[in-house]
C-alpha cells in the first residue's frame, strides 16, 4: 500500500530545535559537531534552543555523565533557552522524570490496539531501549507475539523474575515517506523491513521510540537535526505521530564522524571526548573551528566561536559523505 503521508515542515508553527545528550558517555568530537549544527540551524534563524536528557537507556547510564555533557556543551560555546538546568514551560526536560506523560501515550496507543506485550528475545528488547543506529536493528520481526497475551501481566507471567516484555507497535504494510532537510526523499515499508518494532521495555512505555516521539511533539519541536545513522528510525516515529494525532516535526540527518573503519565513534578509535581536549588545555575555539572546517565552514586551522558561524550556516555548504577521523 502507499501512504500519502508526506512530512516537508510545519508552516507557521515557531521554529523550535533541540539539543537531546544522552548520559550513557562522554560528549565525543562527533556527537558535538551534531550539536554544533543543529544549534546554528536553529540559531541562525531565530529560534528556540530547547536541551533534553535522554536518559532513558537505564542500564547505560553513566553518573555524572548529565552534569559533564551539560558542562562540555557550555565549554565550546553553546546555549539554550530551555532546559534541565534553566527550565521552562515543558518541563520535565529529563525523560526519566516524564514517565506520566509516556504512560499517557501507551495508554492511547493501547486502547486503539496498536501495541502489545512480547516476550521475545531480551537483546532485541534491551537494544530498543536506547536510539536505534543504522546496522544495529538486527533481523525483521516475524510477529511471533502479535495477539498471543491478553494483557502486560499475562505476557510477564511467563517471563523469570526481574524481566519485563516489551511493548511492540503494529506495523502497518505501507511506504511512509517524507522529504528530509539534508538527504531528499525518503520512504520505506516499516512492516516489511522491520516488523513490529519494539517501543520500550517497561510497563508505562519509557522507551526510547515512544519517548522521543512524546517528547518532541509536547515541547512543540519543529526541527529534529540529527545523525544520518538515525535515519532509519523516522518512519518509525513517524507511525507514532500518526497514530497519536501528533504533528511531526520536520527532519534533517546529516552524515557523521567515523573512524577509519567507517563506523561511528567510540572507544576503539582512541580518545575524543571533549573532556580529554578540555584537560589537554586545547582552547574551545580551537576545538570549534575544527568541527566548523569538517562542515566546510571554516578554514583548517580556524579558531572561532559557534555565536561567530551563525552567518556562515549553510547545509549546501555540508559534504554529503561521513567525516573520517585519522586515529
Amino acid at each position: 500500500m502507499q501512504s500519502d503521508y508526506q512530512i516537508t515542515g510545519e508552516a507557521g508553527r515557531p521554529l523550535r530545535g533541540r539539543l537531546a545528550p544522552s548520559p550513557t558517555g562522554a560528549l565525543h568530537l562527533g556527537n558535538a559537531r551534531s550539536f554544533l549544527i543543529a544549534w546554528l540551524s536553529i540559531r541562525s534563524r531565530g529560534g528556540t534552543v530547547v536541551l533534553r536528557m535522554e536518559d532513558l537507556d537505564h542500564p547505560k547510564v553513566k553518573p555524572g555523565a548529565a552534569d559533564q555533557a551539560l558542562a562540555d556543551l557550555r565549554w565550546l560555546g553553546l546555549d539554550w533557552d530551555e532546559g534541565p538546568d534553566v527550565g521552562g514551560p515543558h518541563v520535565p526536560y529529563v525523560q526519566s522524570q516524564g514517565v506520566d506523560h509516556y504512560a499517557a501515550a501507551r495508554d492511547r496507543l493501547l486502547a486503539k490496539g496498536l501495541i502489545y506485550p512480547c516476550v521475545c528475545s531480551r537483546t532485541d528488547v534491551e537494544a530498543a531501549q536506547s536510539a536505534p543506529h543504522a546496522g544495529e536493528d538486527g533481523p525483521r520481526y516475524p510477529g511471533t507475539c502479535r495477539d498471543r497475551f491478553a494483557s502486560f501481566d499475562e505476557a510477564a507471567a511467563t517471563l523469570p523474575v526481574g524481566r519485563l516484555p516489551a511493548w511492540r507497535f503494529r506495523a502497518p504494510d505501507e511506504e511512509i515517506g517524507f522529504v528530509d532537510g539534508f538527504c531528499g526523499e525518503i520512504s520505506a515499508n516499516v512492516a516489511e523491513r522491520d516488523g513490529d518494532f519494539v517501543l520500550a521495555r517497561h510497563r508505562e512505555g519509557a522507551g526510547y521510540m515512544l519517548g522521543v516521539v512524546v517528547d518532541d511533539a509536547r515541547m512543540g519541536i519543529t526541527e529534529v537535526l540529527r545523525g544520518d545513522d538515525l535515519l532509519p528510525a523516522t518512519p518509525r516515529q513517524l507511525l507514532l505521530y500518526r497514530a497519536l494525532g501528533l504533528a511531526a516535526p520536520a527532519f534533517v540527518h546529516v552524515p557523521l564522524v567515523v573512524g577509519p573503519d567507517g563506523r561511528r565513534l567510540a572507544k576503539r578509535h582512541g580518545d575524543t571526548r571533549i573532556a580529554t581536549l578540555r584537560e589537554q588545555g586545547m582552547p574551545p575555539e580551537q576545538v570549534v573551528g575544527m568541527l566548523a572546517n569538517w562542515c566546510g565552514w571554516a578554514a583548517l586551522g580556524e579558531s572561532i566561536k559557534p555565536a561567530d558561524l551563525i552567518k556562515r550556516f549553510d547545509l549546501c555548504k555540508l559534504p554529503k559523505e561521513p567525516v573520517v577521523l585519522a586515529v
